[in-house]
């Protein structure tokens, strides 16, 4: 049994603007108490609570859904009725709607297409959600931070952040993650596994952007993007954006605290740890205590006398990458951190913010801007 559909571009594009415009960000959302999922109406979020409610419950796999429609529909993987056959692959379905999606895998047939840029998607629910990319809207927002999101998926995964929860835990080292694919990705640290081959030279990564950043530093071709002010060179335009601010000093991410500005939101979180005091990597050696376990295992070599960063120059060592970093510098001679006044250049980013009170009218720390070189042994 196989199915075709004609395309439905016009009823595709009625229902994309009655969905995108029946949400906008100031309807409120309803959010589960157990879970934190967020809905956009009351009767949808109380047709959910039955999933933790048990009230429709497979009795085979334990499975609790939110609607006896869908505990029905569950019910025919465990007693085989699929009724619904693909032709071409065998696979079978248990709904005509799952084997018609299904079946364009093997036709290529995408008949929902946009109106505005002519991508073509093979489910009108794609296209709906697309649409937002034209009109802007991002009708799902959190309801304790005010952040606003495209897709109730982005949504879900944002809350976790405020409840803190990881139920995917490693086996082996009991760290958990928020969501499974985190995990997935972390037990490539005990298997050893690299999934991810570079088709140029065959080297291996565990992860895709490490292989992202080996093809753009290594084979280095079109696709990728340079930095003006260095020679660093960047497969994403965003890392190269990021990237750009070491020469620029932005900082756009502000402290609501204290007012402190960061360039990266990765660094304005650990900040906030100074504010909330929560500490919880501690040394069993010594009992000092950490906001980041990063910063823990850089400690811990404090004890070990462990240098893993080795100068490829000369072979000096240093128990911190970002001092390594610093050191090669002197050999390079590199200087990435520019004076946004006079444009005078420095390896250090500590030399800069010296240089710059000169023209800010307060005492420099080093003589009149004179360039200068730190001790070797930096």
């Amino acid at each position: 049994m196989y199915f075709s559909e004609q395309p439905l571009i016009a009823a595709a594009f009625i229902c994309v603007f009655d969905c995108t415009g029946a949400k906008n960000t100031e309807d409120p959302l309803y959010s589960c108490e157990q879970c934190g999922k967020c809905f956009s109406s009351e009767p949808t979020l109380r047709r959910h609570k039955n999933v933790h409610t048990s009230k429709y419950k497979c009795m085979e796999c334990g499975k609790c859904l939110s609607q006896k429609s869908a505990l029905a529909s569950h019910m025919r993987t465990h007693a085989a009725q699929k009724a619904f056959e693909c032709t071409i692959c065998n696979k079978r379905f248990t709904t005509s709607y799952n084997l018609v999606t299904h079946s364009r895998i093997h036709s290529g047939d995408k008949p929902y297409k946009c109106l505005m840029c002519d991508i073509a998607f093979s489910q009108l629910g794609s296209l709906n959600t697309h649409m937002r990319v034209h009109t802007g809207d991002k009708p799902y927002r959190c309801h304790l931070c005010n952040k606003v999101f495209r897709r109730t998926y982005h949504l879900n995964k944002h809350m976790k952040v405020h409840t803190g929860d990881k139920p995917h835990k490693c086996q082996v080292c009991d760290k958990a993650f928020s969501e499974r694919n985190y995990l997935d990705r972390h037990m490539r640290v005990h298997t050893g596994d690299k999934p991810y081959k570079c088709h140029m030279c065959d080297q291996a990564f565990s992860r895709s952007e490490r292989l992202n950043r080996h093809a753009v530093r290594v084979h280095a071709g079109t696709n990728s993007y340079q930095c003006n002010d260095c020679d660093n060179v960047f497969s994403e335009r965003n890392h190269l954006s990021r990237h750009v601010r070491v020469h620029t000093g932005s900082k756009p991410y502000k402290c609501l605290v204290c007012g402190r500005a960061f360039s990266e939101t990765g660094n304005l979180r650990r900040h906030m740890k100074v504010h909330t005091g929560d500490k919880p990597h501690k040394c069993h050696i010594c009992d000092k205590a950490f906001s980041e376990k990063i910063n823990l295992s850089t400690h811990m070599r404090v004890h070990t006398g462990d240098k893993p960063y080795k100068c490829y120059m000369c072979d000096k060592a240093f128990s911190q990458s970002e001092t390594l970093n610093r050191h090669i510098r002197f050999h390079t001679g590199d200087k990435p951190y520019k004076c946004f006044v006079c444009e005078k250049s420095f390896s250090r980013s500590a030399t800069l913010n010296s240089h710059i009170s000169v023209h800010m009218g307060a005492k420099p720390t080093t003589e009149n801007c004179i360039s200068f070189k730190l001790p070797y042994d930096v």
